[in-house]
C-alpha cells in the first residue's frame, strides 16, 4: 500500500473527517488532500495533488514554512497550532491553525498535517477582546466615577462643617445680641414706669403706654430667640418646677396681657384647686405666648377663653379663640420655628412663640395639642404633665 492509502473504512473518515487532512513529502508536495480541506479552499481533490503545500500560504506564510517550519519538523518531528493563512482558489484567505508530524515509511519521510478553521474561534475571540475593552473602560468608568464621588462627599463634609460653623456663629451672636439687649429695654421699661408716676396729660400717658407696651414685646421676641438658639445648639430649656399656684400664675398673666392690648376680651376661668410641679416663669411664657397667637390670629373683637385646670399634680392650660380655622395641612407643622397658621395676624413676629410653648410644655413632660375647625374655633391645649408626679419627685 502506498503513502496516502489506506483501508476503505479509514478512507471515509479520512474524506469526511471535522477537520482538514493532508499528507505531504518532506518537501511540501501534496500528496493526498481530504475533502474538508478541498472544499474550504474551493478546490478539486485532483487540482491539488502535486501541488506545493507551501505555494497555498500566503508571503508570510511561505517565509514562515522556510525559515521554521521545516527546520522544527525535522529537529522534533511535529509542530503544534501553528496559525497561519491559505489562499483559496479565488485569492480568498483562510485562517487556520495546523499540527503536524514528520513520519517515515519505506525509507521516505512524509508529513501528516491536521488543519482546523479557525473563523469561529477568531471571530469568538475577538468578540472576547471587544467585551474585555468595554469591561475596561466599564471599569475606567466606575473608578473615575467613584473617585468624583468621593471628592464630591469631601467637599459636602467641608461644606457642612462650614455650614454648621456658620449655623453655631449665628446662634451664638443671636444668644449674644439677644443677651445684651434685655438690660436697655429693662431700662426703658423703667423709665417709662418711673415717668408714668407723675402727672400725666392723655397724650403723654399714651405714648408712654405706648413704648412700655413696645419695649415688654421686644423683651418676649429676645427670650423666644434666646430659647430657640438654647434648643437649637443641644442645651434646650431649662426649668425649675416648685409647687406652684397655676391659676394665680395665669391670672396673673391674662392681666398683664390686657394691660398690653385693651381692646382684647380676655376671660380667665379655674377650675380645680391645689398646687403643680411647675416652672412659674415658664408655665406664665406658655400662656403669653397662646393668648397674643389668639390676639394675633383670632376673630378681632371676640372673646378670647383662657382655662386654667388642676387635676391632682396635673395641670392643663387651653386657650381658644374663634374665627378662621388653621389649614389641616400644616397643623403637623405648626409647632415648628417659623410657621404660621394662617395668612394674616402679626407678621412682625419671627415665629417662634409656638415652638418655644412645645419646647416648655414637652422639657415639663407633657404635650401641646390643637383642635381648629369652623363650627368650634381654634383650641390650644398644654398638659404639663401627661401623668400625675408627686410633688417629693420634683426638685
Amino acid at each position: 500500500m502506498t503513502v496516502g492509502q489506506a483501508p476503505l473504512g479509514a478512507e471515509i473518515l479520512f474524506e469526511s473527517a471535522a477537520c482538514g487532512l493532508l499528507v505531504t513529502s518532506e518537501d511540501g508536495l501534496i500528496l493526498r488532500a481530504n475533502a474538508t480541506f478541498c472544499a474550504w479552499l474551493g478546490y478539486q481533490q485532483h487540482e491539488l495533488a502535486g501541488r506545493r503545500f507551501q505555494d497555498l500560504l500566503t508571503m508570510g506564510g511561505r517565509i514562515f514554512h522556510q525559515t521554521h517550519w521545516l527546520p522544527l519538523m525535522r529537529m522534533q518531528g511535529s509542530v503544534r497550532e501553528v496559525k497561519l493563512e491559505l489562499l483559496g482558489q479565488h485569492r480568498q484567505t483562510v485562517a487556520v491553525l495546523i499540527n503536524g508530524v514528520r513520519c517515515e515509511q519505506g525509507g521516505a519521510f512524509f508529513h501528516q498535517l491536521a488543519v482546523f478553521g479557525t473563523a469561529d474561534r477568531d471571530r469568538y475571540e475577538r468578540e472576547i477582546l471587544a467585551s474585555r475593552k468595554l469591561a475596561e473602560a466599564a471599569l475606567r468608568e466606575k473608578t473615575a466615577a467613584e473617585a468624583a464621588l468621593l471628592d464630591a462627599q469631601r467637599k459636602l463634609s467641608l461644606d457642612y462643617e462650614a455650614a454648621k460653623d456658620r449655623a453655631s456663629f449665628a446662634e451664638q451672636m443671636v444668644a449674644i445680641v439677644s443677651h445684651d439687649l434685655k438690660t436697655p429695654l429693662t431700662a426703658i421699661g423703667l423709665a417709662s414706669e418711673v415717668l408714668g408716676r407723675g402727672n400725666r396729660d392723655a397724650k403723654e400717658s399714651r405714648i408712654l403706654g405706648h413704648i412700655r407696651h413696645s419695649a415688654q414685646r421686644a423683651e418676649r421676641m429676645i427670650r423666644d430667640l434666646l430659647d430657640f438658639t438654647l434648643v437649637r445648639v443641644g442645651r434646650g430649656i431649662r426649668i425649675v418646677p416648685e409647687p406652684t399656684d397655676l391659676h394665680t400664675v395665669i391670672g396673673r398673666c391674662v392681666e398683664e396681657i390686657q394691660v398690653a392690648f385693651p381692646a382684647a376680651v380676655l376671660r380667665h376661668h379655674a377650675h380645680g384647686s391645689g398646687l403643680a410641679p411647675l416652672d412659674s416663669d415658664r408655665a406664665q411664657q406658655v400662656a403669653a405666648n397662646l393668648i397674643a397667637n389668639s390676639i394675633a390670629y383670632g376673630e378681632p373683637g371676640q372673646a378670647i377663653t383662657v382655662t386654667s385646670r388642676i387635676e391632682g399634680t396635673r395641670a392643663s392650660l387651653s386657650v381658644h379663640n374663634t374665627g378662621r380655622p388653621i389649614p389641616e395641612n400644616i397643623r403637623d407643622r405648626l409647632f415648628e420655628p417659623m410657621v404660621r397658621g394662617i395668612t394674616g395676624g402679626d407678621r412682625r413676629s419671627v415665629g417662634l412663640g409656638l415652638f418655644i410653648v412645645r419646647e416648655v410644655v414637652e422639657a415639663h413632660g407633657g404635650r401641646v395639642t390643637v383642635d381648629s375647625s369652623e363650627a368650634e374655633g381654634t383650641t390650644f391645649t398644654a398638659c404639663f404633665y401627661a401623668a400625675p408626679a408627686s410633688l417629693e419627685q420634683v426638685g
